[in-house]
């Protein structure tokens, strides 16, 4: 594959994940709701669809140890997962939730699962294809094209579901997808460094300190800014009375923060190497959190939430290339998915939490206790980055 094509490949594959966490997060309420579907059941579909991002443990595995009919250990998974996501896509706006509860929430999860599929796969083959100088850069432009996607999507999804219908919103996120599918056809596997067989006795790593170390440092970042991501438009909201179209401009603005901290996020764990990189990442962070307590008005508020943006991509995306840089070639999708699983868990914990903190202390003070949990991290770097984990051939740099 070229170095162009690569690029862009890996870049869409993360925009129609993005396509996807934009419906889910942003119109999957609004849309039960306008059944009658109760907050419950907004709920338990919101649980279902989470499921699969802790099945995709198993996904990894799948993708590095089974050659499927002799086509592949990453592109059929790719093509199977899209071409899931395609045909969900079509399905899905044809169920009436309200009298096929059941339905949905089982074609919800096959959504979900197929994207799983996908972004473990892809995750795969962009580590037996990245040399290590462009990890960095390939996990900035995956971050950015998922952001992009929730950017975009959340304001055409809403524009055609408010102006057209639903289901042509549903429909011309299968389009999207169909059309990424093609390009994907295209995908070689050939380009792959040489990849050693699939050992089960390489699942040793996570009983050394250092990848506990930088798993507990992956609950810790994701716990952190999805906690702060969840809370700023209520926070706004509370502060400043802003209509719900103003919320959404405001996820915009974030979204597009993203996209510029996962860019630079890449290019600074290349150039500056993965431990600077990742404590630039919390400063950045805890500057952005602490931000929330000073912002005078409404106006201002969307160069925080640019700021916070940036934040949150910079910090994923370092993090992401310095789990990338320390998988096992034995197990490379399955040690990978596993360090996002123990981030995804940090998210779930994150969001539980930060909710009860809101109604408990209020926004300022809860804002202050997630900058404090942030320098928690600290601790860990000397860990994650030990000069003995060098020595070892974990870590490939300790700068």
């Amino acid at each position: 594959m070229s170095k162009s094509y690569r690029y862009t490949i890996f870049g869409l594959l993360y925009f129609i994940q993005g396509a996807i966490l934009s419906y889910f997060t942003g119109f999957n309420a609004i849309y039960l709701l306008s059944f009658g579907v109760s907050m419950k059941g907004v709920g338990l579909i919101g649980m279902i669809g989470m499921l699969p991002f802790v099945l995709k443990i198993f996904l990894g595995i799948l993708s590095d140890k089974v050659n499927l009919l002799g086509l592949g250990y990453r592109k059929p998974y790719i093509l199977i997962g899209v071409t899931v996501q395609v045909l969900s896509l079509v399905l899905v706006p044809l169920v009436d939730p309200s009298r096929s509860f059941g339905l949905y929430a089982l074609l919800g999860f096959i959504l979900m699962m197929g994207m799983a599929l996908y972004d473990t796969a892809t995750d795969g083959l962009a580590l037996d294809t990245t040399a290590e100088a462009e990890q960095g850069t390939i996990q900035g432009l995956m971050v950015g094209g998922r952001a992009l996607g929730v950017t975009v999507i959340s304001v055409f999804f809403g524009f055609f579901a408010d102006a057209i219908s639903w289901r042509f919103a549903f429909w011309s996120l299968a389009v999207i997808s169909a059309v990424v599918l093609i390009l994907a056809l295209f995908i070689r596997e050939d380009g792959r460094k040489e990849r050693p067989e699939f050992e089960w006795a390489a699942f040793k790593a996570f009983g050394r300190r250092q990848i506990i170390s930088l798993a507990v440092l992956g609950a810790l970042y994701s716990f952190i800014i999805n906690a702060v991501a969840e809370i700023m438009n209520p926070f706004f909201q509370d502060k400043f009375a802003i209509s719900t179209f103003a919320a959404g401009l405001y996820s915009a603005v974030w979204g597009l923060g993203i996209v510029f901290g996962g860019i630079l996020g890449g290019r600074g764990a290349d150039r500056l190497g993965h431990r600077k990189s990742v404590f630039i990442a919390m400063m950045i962070s805890l500057a952005a959190i602490l931000l929330f307590l000073l912002v005078p008005g409404a106006g201002f508020a969307y160069l925080v939430a640019f700021i916070f943006g940036f934040a949150f991509g910079f910090y994923e995306t370092v993090y992401f290339a310095t789990s990338m840089d320390r998988t096992d070639p034995h197990i490379a999708a399955s040690m990978f998915s596993i360090l996002m699983a123990v981030a995804n868990i940090g998210t779930g914990v994150g969001l539980a939490l930060t909710g009860l903190m809101v109604d408990g202390l209020g926004y300022p003070v809860t804002f202050v206790i997630l900058a404090g949990i942030n320098l928690l991290a600290l601790p860990l770097l000397p860990v994650v980055f030990s000069r003995k984990a060098v020595m070892e051939g974990e870590i490939s740099d300790a700068a």
